[in-house]
């Protein structure tokens, strides 16, 4: 078992990696920027760490900073949570090469994955269905080019191989302008991810987003946790998620999950880690992965039970998986909402003091926050303060739940975006049906 573990993160999902190697008997180093030293994980951890000052890149995103505080507190892994440097291959290998456990997949992986070219190809090898696209990154032989958009069919796609959150993106609506886009989708990509790499893949009009969430310990041994339903997105980015995903058949769910499993198997995988799927027309398409723990993960824990973080953990120290495809059962229903420190209609973040933090409780409602009465939320990063979950038998219990959860929900000294999850989306009409489409929120919005 490990003994010590450095969290590499901020906010909830480091307070999350703390509870659990508690219940582990893990002692734990927190690491903070010179903004973050009031955090209820760095109060909590057994050690705690200043690697720098408030800017991320000179803080979160300093990997010598991270393992010269790995070195003096004699931790023997790093947890890297999800943002920062959770998927950065080049961070993974640092620790490694300095004789500490990284607690996620090896370097080699992640690169795989993070290039999305390459993993669609290992996903197609694998047998994971693929949205129909270039097979491969685009060449500067134009007359190729616009061959592989003719065969896809209008309209495209233009992405970047090494984009994510929602950038390096280019719906591309008829043949004119496809080489444009792509220039320009190169241009953007370089400027933002350093790799031109771009690729074509066909436009699908209503897709819902459906991720398979997976354990796997490299040692031939995976199960997946059922899947979840993000399609609730404002500019590329989760608002709400759910598990299941209402209205899949079951013998579809079992065919990809299984897929995912062997994926998994394929190229050995090692922790945790996200299948994302566009599905549409009772068709899954895979999109990408994700090499690490998801800000949505509770939802999964709370229909099978399983907690994520600990089996992270217990895999990271050597452990064989101890779960089975067999004994993993979905039980009822949970939503989770993101409460965000940003103005409910502008959007525009709202750092400052929390005067007064009341959270919400009652059987089948869990919060996942750091946040605290007197905390003052500091403006250099994501507004994210906290996750509010609740389970129920079914869908409809678990809505309701939600509702008087937000309705129970007191921040006072900041804006969020409570009134968003309880004025709109939890008393829309076609989100209380299920299987609504990526696109659907925005056009509550009023959003282009």
């Amino acid at each position: 078992m490990l003994e010590k573990v450095l969290i590499a993160n901020r906010g909830e999902i480091a307070l999350r990696v703390l509870r659990a190697c508690r219940e582990l008997g893990i002692k734990t180093v927190a690491v903070y920027s010179t903004a973050d030293q009031d955090l209820m994980h760095v109060k909590l951890a057994d050690e705690a760490v200043c690697i720098g000052p408030a800017s991320a890149s000179d803080s979160y995103l300093n990997i010598p900073a991270i393992i010269s505080a790995a070195e003096i507190t004699d931790a023997d892994a790093i947890h890297p949570g999800y943002g920062f440097l959770a998927e950065n291959a080049d961070f993974a290998e640092r620790v490694t090469d300095s004789g500490f456990i990284f607690i996620g997949p090896e370097a080699a992986t992640i690169r795989l994955m993070g290039n999305k070219v390459s993993a669609i190809e290992a996903m197609k090898k694998s047998g994971v269905p693929v949205v129909p696209g270039s097979n491969g990154p685009i060449t500067d032989d134009n007359n190729r080019t616009l061959k592989i958009g003719r065969d896809i069919g209008f309209p495209i796609m233009v992405k970047a191989a090494s984009g994510g959150g929602g950038r390096g993106m280019r719906v591309v609506e008829k043949e004119a302008d496809l080489l444009k886009s792509i220039a320009i989708t190169k241009a953007e990509a370089k400027a933002a991810f350093g790799d031109d790499t771009v690729y074509m893949e066909k436009f699908l009009g209503t897709p819902r987003h459906v991720e398979i969430q997976i354990l796997s310990d490299g040692q031939g041994n995976a199960v997946y946790l059922g899947d979840r339903d993000c399609s609730l997105q404002r500019r590329h980015q989760k608002v709400v998620e759910e598990a299941p995903a209402p209205g899949i058949p079951d013998n579809i769910r079992k065919e990809v999950g299984q897929r995912c499993v062997d994926a998994c198997n394929e190229i050995s995988y090692r922790g945790a880690g996200t299948f994302e799927f566009l599905y549409e027309n009772e068709q899954f398409f895979f999109i990408e992965m994700n090499t690490r723990v998801q800000v949505e993960h509770p939802v999964s824990e709370m229909v099978t039970g399983v907690d994520i973080i600990k089996e992270q953990l217990l895999i990271a120290s050597g452990e064989p998986l101890r779960l089975r495809q067999e004994n993993i059962e979905i039980k009822g229903h949970s939503i989770e909402c993101r409460i965000n420190a940003e103005h409910p209609e502008t959007f525009i973040p709202s750092p400052g003091k929390i005067e007064y933090w009341h959270v919400p409780g009652g059987l089948g409602v869990r919060m996942d926050s750091h946040i605290y009465g007197g905390y003052t939320v500091p403006p250099y990063y994501d507004s994210l303060i906290g996750k509010l979950i609740t389970w129920g038998d079914d869908r409809e219990t678990a809505m309701e739940r939600m509702r008087s959860a937000l309705d129970e929900m007191v921040v006072d000294g900041i804006h969020t975006n409570i009134p968003l999850h309880r004025d709109i989306i939890m008393k829309d009409y076609g989100f209380s049906q299920g299987g609504v489409d990526i696109h659907y929120l925005e056009k509550i919005l009023g959003i282009d």
